[in-house]
């Protein structure tokens, strides 16, 4: 018999998998797949966002959100101007490497619908371990999913969930307002906004060598 906690975390799995389905794009059999998946959830706002999805969804759509000059970047970098790409996308690919996480969308590492992905991914392997009585290699994996969350999927969407909660794409703002409840805000946020802005270099060299 399954303990509660593999069921709890393949519940969040599955919940997790939903969310990223829905910040992918729609294609061929997606609206298939988020209504199959939408039955084993019971967080009803991740239904919601399933049901209004069967007849908002669309490719157009999607990119006129996401897509390049869109209002709701789908991507950490677009996010992260104080970080270099080239290092994100080898920090995402170090994670994923970490373990074995393969994506099957081709969307880049730093793409919303991948991260999220990946800790769906982490969830299933938790669940595993737990249940393979691996109590190591569960909290590792625990500890790498909530390190995730913190260091890469924080930095976007407290930012996507306000743009897309001013559009009228009802499937978009559930699928958002959901991602957000289990991410939270940016922890950084608020360090990056108090820094000082030193525009003479005397002040700058005076600030530094005290």
């Amino acid at each position: 018999m399954m303990k509660d906690d593999e069921s709890r975390l393949l519940e969040e799995a599955a919940e997790w998998r939903l969310i990223s389905l829905l910040f992918e794009c729609p294609a061929a059999d997606w609206s298939e797949n988020v209504r199959s998946l939408a039955v084993e959830v019971r967080d009803e706002e991740l239904k919601k966002a399933a049901e209004f999805a069967q007849t908002q969804a669309s490719e157009g759509l999607y990119h006129s959100v996401f897509g390049p000059g869109g209002p709701a970047p789908a991507r950490e970098i677009s996010y992260r101007d104080w970080v270099q790409p080239g290092y994100l996308l080898s920090e995402l690919g170090t994670f994923y490497e970490a373990f074995s996480y393969r994506p099957a969308l081709l969307e880049p590492p730093d793409h919303i619908a991948v991260e999220t992905g990946f800790v769906a991914y982490l969830r299933l392997k938790e669940a595993f371990a737990r249940e393979s009585e691996n109590g190591e290699a569960a909290e590792i994996t625990a500890k790498a999913a909530r390190s995730f969350v913190d260091e890469h999927l924080a930095k976007m969407t407290e930012r996507i969930t306000k743009t897309i909660a001013e559009s009228d794409i009802d499937y978009l703002i559930h699928a958002s307002a959901a991602l957000f409840r289990r991410v939270g805000s940016d922890k950084d946020a608020k360090v990056r906004q108090t820094l000082p802005v030193l525009a003479d270099p005397d002040e700058m060299v005076e600030c530094v060598t005290g």
